[in-house]
């Protein structure tokens, strides 16, 4: 094609270019600004200078293209960061294809270009379009990619801000959040997990935030009371060992994962029981319990000595019963339909019980305090070594001895 085409067309290319941007604001609603407006004006500039671009090309095999295509791809990235697609900035493209066709079939008729030359221009056309979508798409992609390697910062800070202690503000913590582009809940918890080295890493909802590479992984899971989340949890941490820390406002995500760390660590030690998700709340007793151990320790030596002291086959059925005694208010039959025994039975180990440790089981001072160190002892102390690792040490008997 002969350069003459383009002194042609340069007087019509302010014309061309209004004629475009109102095209385009007719048939994309997102881009209809007015004309004064910065938009506006920014809009009617980007269309120039894409006309003015195409048209200097035009008979000149050796013009770059370069510069239009790096407004497109900042146009493009534009979108990604008002978190638009591009199917408005695709629209607006073809929209200015197609009344450049009208206007080149027009001047095609005013300056008696042949069918050749027509078909030129309208090819070239073509392949200058598909370039600055193109290039429109590449800044799109490499600033979504941005944006997600600055957001997945963010919530990582967010994470480590959350569990925090002593705890990070609720407004320092409102404010990284919208960085992170993470909803502040009402409530929170900590999930403590143990995930198997060769078990891969799930894949987590966004409202979800985890650690899975620090020396204890954990999850921070938003209002996990809510409907469904247990089985979310259950989901999220597959085969792995996990706990469940209390529901704590989002300044005390530390203080939740600190208890769902020490649940876990009973798991692994075989107190709690090591199958599916263990919550907090459901042994806060033992939890107390394991928290003071070495007072808890000197307290069975001073009040349960005589008791604790018989061989197992005799202590331990004595203690099963005495705690299953005081759970039912000193009832022998619903203790004996607990214990599955008869209520005779019942009777019988009270009275041993009695002659071992005096009034002590019905001293109304010392009910409640008994009754603690029982359970305690009983959950430690599980007979035969239920739920431990072989060659565990026996914990129940390492906590009588911490006296």
């Amino acid at each position: 094609m002969s350069p003459d085409i383009a002194l042609a067309l340069r007087p019509h290319l302010e014309s061309a270019a209004a004629e475009m941007v109102r095209e385009i604001q007719a048939l994309v609603p997102e881009y209809a600004r007015p004309e004064e407006s910065r938009y506006g004006q920014r809009m009617r500039w980007v269309v120039e200078q894409t006309v003015g671009a195409f048209i200097e090309a035009i008979g000149r095999p050796e013009t770059s293209w370069d510069e239009v295509a790096e407004i497109f791809a900042e146009i493009g990235a534009y979108e990604a960061r008002k978190g638009r697609g591009l199917e408005g900035l695709q629209t607006s493209i073809r929209v200015c294809g197609q009344v450049a066709c009208r206007r080149f079939i027009q001047d095609a008729r005013r300056l008696a270009w042949n069918l050749d030359t027509l078909g030129h221009i309208t090819e070239s056309l073509f392949v200058f379009l598909e370039r600055i979508a193109a290039a429109a798409g590449r800044g799109h992609a490499a600033a979504r990619q941005v944006m997600a390697t600055e957001r997945e910062r963010a919530r990582s800070r967010l994470r480590d801000l959350l569990i925090m202690e002593p705890h990070a503000s609720r407004d320092a913590i409102t404010d990284l959040a919208r960085t992170a582009g993470w909803d502040v809940p009402r409530s929170l918890a900590a999930v403590a997990v143990r995930r198997p080295d060769d078990q891969p890493v799930p894949i987590l909802p966004p409202e979800v935030l985890a650690h899975w590479h620090c020396a204890e992984p954990y999850l921070i899971v938003p209002d996990p009371d809510g409907p469904g989340r247990d089985h979310l949890v259950d989901s999220l941490v597959g085969d792995s060992s996990a706990a469940v820390g209390p529901t704590a406002g989002i300044t005390e995500a530390g203080m939740s994962l600190r208890w769902a760390r020490r649940t876990l660590a009973l798991v692994e030690r075989g107190v709690l029981p090591a199958k599916g998700t263990v919550r907090c709340l459901d042994h806060v007793p033992i939890l107390a319990g394991v928290m003071s151990e070495e007072l808890l320790g000197v307290a069975m030596r001073e009040r349960l000595a005589p008791l604790l002291d018989l061989p197992p086959q005799r202590r331990d059925p004595l203690v099963r019963t005495l705690l299953v005694y005081m759970e039912n208010r000193d009832n022998a039959v619903a203790a004996a339909e607990r214990l599955v025994v008869h209520e005779q039975t019942v009777r019988y180990r009270i009275r041993r019980l009695e002659q071992l440790l005096g009034p002590l089981p019905c001293d109304p001072e010392h009910r409640l305090e008994v009754m603690f160190l029982l359970h305690t002892w009983s959950r430690l102390h599980q007979p035969g070594g239920t739920g431990r690792a072989p060659g565990q040490e026996d914990v129940g008997n390492a906590l009588i001895g911490a006296a």
